[in-house]
């Protein structure tokens, strides 16, 4: 019942946005190389479907593969720097520099190392999930209660059983906000790669729709790209539902 809330309230925020689109598009009279009318675009969506649903699988690839990487190294760091202090010393200050840096500005340098290919969009989205996920895991294990360690101490639990059983599941509020938001971020990172340097792909597709003024095509790519946003979003979010369902009420809904 809450998810058919949730999805009723989302069709009515995209009636709602499509009916102010269109009303812009009436009362200002912008021309159509500007901002095409959603028709436009949906008729745009229908005819290159073939083409967008081509462009739109290398992008979700590219995704899909960033996202478990980032989320995979993110938790990996997360844990060096929670039982390792020597180590949290220098990862600590890496961290930040990493953060420091413009995505924009190393972007050409992976196509440049890395080749036009998929590599070089996979590391970015990577790169720009990984932050998120490493810093939420990390004050999710350091803020483990230290009388549910000090009890499963003393009835003799193992380190293994104290990660597995007590720091994990108590990290994981954290961990799902830097889940999530990596899920939002991830198609950021795909896009940027593939405006550095691609041969195909959404972000390509743009780029080459944007040359050849065909606006409404750019917004049906740009719509598609919302649409793996909000199926990341939504998933991963249900993921994390099932893992920690103690922790339900507490964790971000649209109803």
């Amino acid at each position: 019942m809450k998810r058919l809330h949730a999805l009723r309230h989302l069709l009515i925020s995209t009636c709602v946005l499509l009916g102010l689109w269109q009303l812009v598009i009436v009362i200002t009279e912008v021309p159509p190389y500007i901002l095409p009318a959603p028709r436009a675009v949906a008729e745009a969506l229908i005819h290159q479907a073939p083409s967008l649903a081509h462009h739109a699988g290398i992008t979700f690839t590219e995704i899909l593969a960033g996202l478990v990487l980032g989320i995979l190294l993110g938790l990996g760091t997360a844990l060096a720097l929670a039982f390792i202090p020597r180590l949290r010393r220098t990862l600590l200050p890496m961290l930040l520099i990493s953060q420091v840096i413009p995505l924009f500005a190393i972007a050409p340098l992976l196509v440049l190392w890395l080749g036009y290919d998929m590599l070089s969009k996979v590391v970015m989205a990577t790169l720009i999930i990984y932050f998120p996920v490493a810093s939420t895991g990390y004050d999710g294990l350091r803020q483990t209660r230290q009388g549910w360690l000090d009890l499963a101490q003393t009835l003799g639990a193992s380190p293994w059983r104290l990660l597995i059983h007590i720091q994990l599941p108590a990290a994981l509020p954290s961990l799902a906000s830097g889940m999530r938001m990596a899920a939002t971020a991830a198609p950021i990172g795909a896009i940027i790669g593939e405006w550095a340097g691609a041969s195909q792909g959404l972000g390509y597709l743009m780029l080459n729709a944007n040359a050849r003024m065909e606006i409404d095509l750019m917004f049906a790519a740009l719509l598609v790209l919302v649409a793996f946003s909000l199926l990341l979003y939504f998933s991963i979010d249900a993921l994390l539902r099932k893992l920690m369902p103690w922790h339900r009420d507490s964790l971000t809904r649209l109803n």
